[in-house]
């Protein structure tokens, strides 16, 4: 059970740094929104434009933390 934990906290740490990643990027942000959206509908999750949005505010709120 302890090695399961290790794997969720591994796969956590590489979404937020990839997300980092991506807003750190010196992109305009309606290209970076668009992008995410493009790797998310490639993964079959579809989102509107309100939620991509809503997803960068609560990623950038957890990276200012």
């Amino acid at each position: 059970m302890r090695s399961l934990s290790v794997l969720y906290a591994f796969l956590g740490g590489a979404i937020v740094g990839c997300a980092a990643a991506l807003l750190f990027a010196p992109e305009k942000g309606s290209d970076l929104r668009a992008r995410i959206k493009d790797i998310l509908k490639k993964k079959g999750i579809d989102f509107t434009d309100d939620e991509v949005e809503q997803l960068v505010e609560q990623i950038s709120a957890q990276i200012e933390q």
